[in-house]
């Protein structure tokens, strides 16, 4: 059968089927408390004649039961497979991430770094059968994460990523350059693109003639990303002794500025472009749209796409029919009618 439910969190909506029980049990007793006062124990059995508990309570489980499957419905509940050939066109996409120091400065909220992986995740969310891969570097270059289809597994790895974990400290992003060229699966050129997201700075790794060379040897076009605030900067807050302080040198605290130049520079020598994000926001999709998702696609193995149906209808179905049948069900008893109590 092939059962999956692919909105899991929607469990939390539970918590409102005991809250509204307890709003229920509330309700019934308030208001037999305030008949208690109204009339006597005889008054009130003529009054309340045609009236059905048994009919108020069904009517609160017909609630109940409509609102346990409304939850069933956001689960987005699947079963039932189809099988379709597709065939694989992809584009490689390296993606350099700076995990320096310097991408902790708070000009941008939280912090240079996390608007950084979250520019990722909206890249990721525009591919469709882009292969993407994840290199970090500060002091040296790490390869994350290789080129693969498994976006799952590519935000598993950029969800890791630190500042702490980087062998050694400075931005070194010539060595990431250099890096990424041996990181592509092959040596045909076309169908590949670089994206790096840095503050721009660089401590003479020689990142123009690594950027020419990969663009020369395998046409790669490199696109920038520039975080961070280019004018005033920011400073580089660290903890010491558990104590949150900023990062100092000589004696005086750094302020790190986003440095356009480098970044420009890279983009036009490579047929790429600069996107100075700055304190700002970026549009990945516009980004992808423009510059990668028309870059030339290598055609790959078709392969057997598996699509899963969705039956979440049913359950929001049955929730409808439920709240129109408690809805039209009165809490009287048919055919009863209240007792007429003569003066005396």
């Amino acid at each position: 059968m092939d059962f999956r439910i692919l909105q899991l969190e929607s469990l939390h909506w539970l918590w409102l089927v005991p809250v509204v029980v307890g709003l229920l049990i509330a309700s019934a007793l308030r208001r037999r408390r305030a008949l208690a006062r109204f009339a006597t124990a005889g008054l009130l059995m003529q009054l309340t004649a045609s009236a059905s508990s048994g009919r108020r309570w069904f009517k609160a489980i017909l609630l109940i039961a409509s609102m346990i499957l409304l939850v069933a419905s956001m689960l987005d509940p699947r079963w039932g497979v189809t099988y379709r050939p597709v065939q694989q066109r992809s584009t490689d996409i390296l993606i350099l991430l700076d995990v320096s120091k310097s991408m902790l400065a708070e000009d941008v909220r939280p912090n240079r770094l996390a608007r950084a992986k979250q520019y990722v995740r909206d890249l990721v969310d525009q591919l469709g059968g882009d292969r993407i891969g994840l290199i970090t570097f500060a002091g040296a270059p790490s390869v994350r994460c290789p080129l693969t289809i498994d976006y799952g597994a590519f935000l598993l790895a950029l969800d890791l990523v630190d500042t702490q974990d980087a062998p050694r400290e400075g931005s070194l992003l010539g060595d990431a350059l250099r890096l990424a060229g041996d990181s592509f699966t092959d040596e045909a050129p076309d169908y590949k693109a670089v994206v790096i997201l840095s503050d721009g700075e660089d401590h003479g790794s020689y990142p123009m003639e690594a950027a020419q060379r990969l663009h020369d040897d395998l046409n790669v076009p490199i696109i920038t990303v520039g975080i961070g605030d280019s004018n005033e900067g920011a400073r580089i807050p660290v903890q010491t002794n558990g104590q949150r302080t900023y990062l100092t040198y000589q004696g005086q605290e750094v302020w790190s500025k986003m440095d356009p130049g480098l970044l420009r520079e890279l983009a036009l020598a490579t047929n790429g472009i600069f996107v100075p994000a700055g304190t700002g926001n970026a549009d990945m999709q516009e980004i992808y749209e423009q510059r990668i998702e028309g870059l030339a696609r290598r055609e790959l193995d078709t392969i057997s796409a598996t699509y899963h149906h969705p039956q979440y209808q049913w359950f929001a179905a049955a929730a409808l029919v439920l709240l129109i049948i408690e809805t039209a069900l009165g809490n009287r008893r048919p055919g009863k009618r209240v007792s007429r109590i003569e003066p005396t």
